[in-house]
């Protein structure tokens, strides 16, 4: 949305529906968000890329049938290298031009995460990746208060410039409790981000992060490590730039 000098520019994420009762509400809910002129549209992949041919379908609806500008994820689970290749590349021909670049989550029944054999490992792969099959303009997801899985904050901060020096273009943030964080995290010149702010959303990640509604130790642990005036949250913030 921008409708004068000062306004906020805001995407939203859908999510493929998997009824046509659901359909339908996606197509309303669409229909009444689209007026906001938001900067894009994202469409999950489900988490395990399980809703791989719905997201498709409501892709190319969005592309087809309104003006929004449609960001559709791709991850790194349960597909060749070959196989998400060729959905980029159908992408492209669609005339879809952004993507939301993510490593993906494994499948409920599975311990951990485990790379596809042929596939991309990491989401600094996918995005290299993407980048030789066309110019996309690439979103990547950024952690505020760290992934739950990595080994330390700097191991993050890392990843995520990782990520940007693939050539993702913006990274968008997962949710967070403490403001005080994501401003700071900000600071270290990170792209452009947006923030969920749906209810159901806010708890099913913090169900996912097993966290409560005060910060985590994770989050204390950033903080301690990321935002002081040490010598390693210096070292930090070279890195990140």
């Amino acid at each position: 949305m921008n409708t004068n000098a000062s306004a906020v520019d805001v995407s939203f994420e859908f999510f493929p529906p998997h009824d046509e009762a659901m359909n339908a509400q996606l197509w309303r809910s669409i229909e009444r968000l689209a007026p906001l002129a938001p900067r894009f549209v994202s469409v999950t992949y489900g988490a395990d890329g399980s809703t791989r041919e719905r997201t498709h379908t409501a892709v190319a609806r969005i592309v087809n049938e309104t003006d929004l500008v449609a960001a559709p994820h791709l991850t790194c689970i349960g597909a060749s290298r070959g196989e998400i290749d060729d959905i980029a590349r159908a992408y492209w021909d669609m005339g879809v031009r952004q993507l939301v670049a993510l490593r993906g989550d494994p499948p409920p029944d599975e311990d951990g995460y485990v790379a596809h054999p042929d596939g991309y490992r990491y989401a600094a792969e996918l995005v290299a990746g993407l980048r030789r099959i066309a110019d996309f303009d690439i979103s990547v997801a950024a952690y505020p208060e760290v992934h739950p899985e990595a080994s330390s904050p700097l191991f993050d901060l890392d990843n995520l410039k990782r990520k940007l020096d693939a050539g993702a273009t913006r990274a968008i943030t997962q949710f967070f409790f403490d403001v005080d964080v994501f401003l700071r995290f900000r600071i270290w010149r990170q792209p452009q981000v947006s923030t969920p702010r749906s209810c159901r959303a806010f708890y099913r990640l913090r169900d996912f992060h097993n966290s409560s509604d005060s910060p985590t130790a994770a989050v204390r642990g950033y903080r301690r490590g990321c935002v002081t005036d040490s010598a390693d949250s210096k070292t930090m913030l070279k890195r990140a730039r």
